[in-house]
């Protein structure tokens, strides 16, 4: 589920903390050096009992523990759940490298993930039997959790895209929902030019989004092995976002408003901002933050980059990791299994989170759900639709947290000035490739 962050810790040089390769991480759980741990093992840990510490802000996380709890008498789920964002990683990143207080489990979204990996932070879970796990997970989740033969964390939730539209100003000004990225382009224009207090989106320079619409038109700008890295956003689909997204800024057809804040949801409820390209996760937000347009809105696919192409991404998204310093460790991988592949998973859709398992996605209950708010529309089927069109062949950064803190410094600024977002691009992958070498990675030019 997705949740309001600031700009990605910026100035904190995780990297640079964790040291690449340190011994400050007290090693890792490398399957090379971990035996194989038997079902029988977990039970045995289960029956014995325990205490697993939870640092993740998933609300329906409470709801799985108590079930767990409930299962296994002898353990406790010591879920802390007021940090996320900036202040969860600075604080799990400073216990690893202090080398105590480390939770037992953690939540990490997808694109962080890569760097505690790196850094020997992570357990790896393939021993645990995680790696028997694949066929449960849509594409997109489980390529952001496992590297080769190593499992680094099991998939909580997904962010297959998808494009909400307010029904209601799409009628009252006869647009047709875009099914490409040029008609959605004619749209904004045909919009703007109708109401002129009326723009198709808001965009003020944001890097997951970003990255997620280079996913989608076939750009792949980052090719990580180990610690060699490749940054190039020059390739063709980065030139398919770039052609359509500079007209929309050139032509002053975006809302220069960020997420999150009091003006975007005000855009949201009033008609003055039409669409909303971005994860699954969003129809919660909708209930909460824009209750006043009940009715109003509705999902469709996310529109193609050429006539007929399915290609979709991802916007979001969170694993449940195993610390290489927490404790506990067969107990705090079986609550991990049954938050995210087990039982756990059906309470937590029930109230709401967006699954990455197979099985929910393309069960009649959650395909036929009917959204109140989307005006019973059976949105799922949109979604489950998306995830399966997602490639799965993306990768970030292992560094992917401080690119994204920089993005306001570089690409940000095609919003706010005459930069080109080519060259806020080219920018942006000039001050990582710097950041990359000065971090001791070897980046390729």
């Amino acid at each position: 589920m997705r949740r309001k962050t600031g700009r990605l810790l910026r100035g904190l040089a995780l990297l640079s903390t964790l040291a690449l390769g340190a011994t400050a991480c007290g090693g890792s759980d490398d399957s090379s050096d971990t035996k194989a741990v038997s079902a029988s093992d977990i039970q045995a840990a289960l029956k014995k009992g325990g205490t697993v510490t939870v640092w993740a802000w998933e609300p329906t996380l409470k709801s799985v523990a108590a079930d767990f709890e409930k299962k296994y008498p002898k353990v406790k789920i010591n879920l802390v759940s007021e940090r996320s964002g900036d202040k969860h990683y600075t604080a799990l990143s400073n216990a690893i490298s202090a080398g105590k207080g480390v939770p037992d489990v953690a939540q990490v979204e997808y694109f962080a993930l890569g760097q505690y990996a790196l850094t020997k932070g992570l357990t790896d879970l393939a021993p645990y039997g995680a790696d028997k796990l694949a066929s449960k997970y849509t594409p997109g989740p489980w390529n952001a959790v496992n590297d080769g033969d190593k499992v680094y964390g099991l998939p909580m939730d997904s962010g297959p895209m998808a494009l909400f539209y307010n029904k209601k100003v799409f009628d009252k000004y006869k647009i047709a929902v875009p099914t490409t990225w040029d008609e959605y382009l004619e749209a904004a224009r045909k919009l703007h030019k109708a109401d002129p207090k009326v723009y198709i989106a808001n965009d003020a320079g944001d890097a997951g989004f970003t990255t997620s619409m280079l996913w989608q038109a076939g750009s792949r700008p980052y090719k990580v092995d180990g610690t060699k890295v490749k940054i190039d956003f020059n390739d063709a689909g980065a030139k398919k976002f770039e052609a359509v997204w500079q007209k929309l800024i050139d032509e002053k057809l975006l809302a220069p408003i960020n997420g999150w804040t009091d003006d975007w949801y005000k855009g949201l409820g009033d008609g003055t901002i039409a669409t909303l390209a971005t994860g699954a996760w969003m129809p919660a937000n909708f209930v909460t933050g824009v209750p006043g347009a009940s009715g109003d809105w509705r999902a469709a696919a996310l529109p193609a980059w050429a006539k007929g192409d399915k290609a979709s991404a991802e916007n979001g998204g969170s694993s449940l990791a195993l610390p290489a310093l927490g404790k506990n460790k067969e107990i705090a991988y079986a609550f991990v299994e049954y938050a995210n592949a087990g039982d756990g998973v059906t309470t937590r859709v029930s109230e709401g989170a967006f699954p990455a398992t197979n099985a929910e996605l393309q069960s009649s209950e959650f395909l036929n759900k009917e959204f109140e708010y989307l005006g019973g529309q059976k949105a799922n089927e949109v979604f489950a639709q998306s995830a399966a069109n997602v490639a799965d062949d993306w990768s970030y950064l292992p560094f992917q947290q401080y690119a994204n803190s920089i993005f306001n410094d570089t690409v940000g600024k095609a919003y706010v000035s005459g930069t080109t977002l080519a060259d806020g691009l080219k920018a942006w992958q000039e001050a990582s490739v710097k950041y990359g070498e000065e971090q001791g990675f070897t980046v390729e030019k």
